[in-house]
């Protein structure tokens, strides 16, 4: 049986952080807040398979409250998200994700977004979708604030 969760992510852009999407480091003045590399992308992509699982969000399985995530890479918060899946003897059939950001440009990076997610997913890249687009320049994304991403992800279970 296919199951779809969804995910949503937004963080702020602060001074003195690295700005990390997609595992890529991307080059830009500020970089996004959190306890962990706040890589939004990641964490809306996480969401989505732990909501396809029927599981709680990413908080729930690596608190902000926990000092072994602070600064972690998202990287290893996907990989939990796809052993959950293996663990209930599911398979992960691809995931969709939108980033939505004012500045920097997205697109020169998808590439190399699309296979570290796949890599940390255990998917092939074909089955990972990354889209990027911009908010028209209004609120806070539009003001250049905060960096958002959506994510759907399938997956099957047995019944």
């Amino acid at each position: 049986m296919n199951h779809v969760g969804i995910g949503y992510d937004v963080h702020a852009l602060v001074a003195g952080r690295k700005l990390v999407l997609g595992g890529v480091e991307l080059p830009h003045p500020k970089g996004l807040d959190g306890h962990s590399d706040a890589d939004a992308l990641m964490h809306a992509i996480c969401d989505a398979v732990l909501g396809a699982l029927g599981e709680s969000d990413i908080g729930h399985f690596f608190p902000n409250t926990d000092p072994r995530w602070k600064g972690a890479p998202s990287r290893v918060f996907l990989e939990e998200a796809a052993r959950q899946v293996t663990l209930r003897g599911g398979r992960l059939i691809n995931v969709d994700a939108t980033v939505v950001a004012q500045q920097p440009k997205i697109a020169p990076h998808l590439a190399a977004m699309k296979q570290n997610i796949a890599t940390a997913l255990g998917l092939e890249p074909r089955r990972v979708g990354i889209k990027a687009t911009t908010n028209e320049h209004m609120g806070f994304i539009g003001r250049e604030e905060g960096i958002a991403a959506l994510a759907v992800a399938s997956v099957e279970l047995p019944e």
